[in-house]
């Protein structure tokens, strides 16, 4: 804690509820992006939804529409229900992105932890 602010990584454990429990998955923290975001093929199998809404989301590969959940997710001990786009994050490191709509929640980030 600093400042009343928990201090959190570049790459965090995070754990995500679904109906039958939960899952724990190492998390990216993208202080550029300004949506959070769950990898398609994750909330498929977490059976997470109902995908309440669509949102055009610019990133590095052009502009796609995404469809919208909300998922509740524990990040450094804090619960926190929120809105996720969902993307092809197969091909890489991490299936979560953890971004601006969850870090104003009372985070900062420490590149260093």
């Amino acid at each position: 804690m600093l400042g009343g602010k928990t201090v959190i990584g570049l790459a965090e454990k995070v754990r995500i509820h679904h109906q039958k429990g939960s899952k724990s998955v190492i998390a990216k923290v993208d202080t550029g992006a300004t949506k959070s975001s769950i990898d398609t093929n994750l909330a498929a199998e977490l059976k997470l939804g109902p995908v309440i809404k669509s949102k055009l989301v610019k990133s590095a590969h052009g502009s796609k529409l995404r469809p919208i959940i909300e998922a509740t997710i524990e990040l450094a001990g804090k619960k926190i229900k929120s809105e996720f786009t969902l993307a092809d994050r197969a091909h890489m490191q991490y299936r979560i992105l953890i971004g601006q709509n969850i870090l104003k929640d009372g985070f900062l980030i420490d590149p260093t932890k």
